[in-house]
């Protein structure tokens, strides 16, 4: 039986099952003789004369069955058409949004992976790290607060300028003597997504253009960091702990410790 490979046109199939081995006559005939297939989830029929036209969904959409708008043709990485205030209608401002959405998303995850490691160290005791929303206020003898935060203010403040230059302009920070003639070490592929042997140590997505797949598992990660990032915000306001603590208090007691009696016992 041919079957069709392309995804996203329509093929016709014939009522016509003599070829067919018996399993397949059993699935392409119905109880009153007339050609079936099985379709994918979100595939749709049309009836033609006396078959079948099946139709398959162009891509998928955070909400099945949904239309995206049409601004978002799915050319982005994780575009599932979710843009239910329309903030990416004007096209200069949805890559601006881009662009935002993907430094959130890797402060995010080096957040959680901070946050997560250094509280496996203070409950099992290997050091004396302070809980995560006290580490800021903490004192350093290498250096007073305020010294720190001024160094912390240019270093950031120089990088986030450097960011939005390559945004505003692609590819002026990269020309020679842009960058202490360090351009060769860094090597920005495109605006968001700067390489060279010091940010892109192992070689990934070389060729950036081509390298949806990397952007789709970035983004997604991404996105559910900034998610477990709200969790511990909101974890660590209601219990006043951890969250290396709070999973340890689930387990000992799965049954009664949790969000539910959590939350239900800290309004009373």
């Amino acid at each position: 039986m041919a079957v069709a490979s392309a995804l996203g046109r329509s093929f016709p199939i014939l009522p016509c099952c003599s070829s067919l081995s018996s399993l397949e006559k059993h699935v392409c005939k119905s109880s009153f003789g007339a050609a079936n297939t099985y379709s994918p989830a979100g595939i749709g029929h049309t009836r033609r004369g006396s078959g079948i036209v099946v139709q398959a969904q162009e891509r998928p959409t955070w909400l099945p069955g949904l239309d995206p708008p049409s601004y978002l043709d799915g050319s982005l990485a994780g575009d599932f058409g979710f843009d239910p205030l329309g903030l990416g209608e004007d096209p200069a401002s949805l890559k601006w949004y881009v662009q935002a959405e993907l430094v959130h998303a890797r402060f995010a995850m080096a957040g959680v992976a901070g946050i997560l490691a250094t509280d496996l160290l203070r409950v099992t005791g290997i050091s004396n790290l302070p809980v995560w929303y006290e580490a800021g206020a903490m004192k350093f003898s290498f250096a007073s607060t305020r010294t720190l935060f001024i160094v912390q203010l240019i270093l950031m403040g120089f990088v986030e300028t450097k960011r939005y230059m390559d945004f505003a302009n692609p590819g002026s920070q990269a020309k020679d003597g842009s960058f202490f003639g360090l351009e060769a070490a860094l090597e920005g592929l495109e605006p968001g997504y700067p390489g060279g042997p010091l940010l892109n140590p192992l070689g990934l997505a070389k060729d950036i253009k081509n390298a949806k797949v990397w952007k789709l598992k970035e983004i997604k990660n991404g996105r559910l960091a900034m998610v477990a990032m709200l969790g511990f915000f909101v974890q660590a306001s209601v219990t006043h702990v951890g969250p290396v603590e709070n999973l340890l208090d689930h387990l000992s007691d799965p049954w009664h410790r949790t969000v539910i009696q959590i939350l239900a016992s800290s309004s009373s």
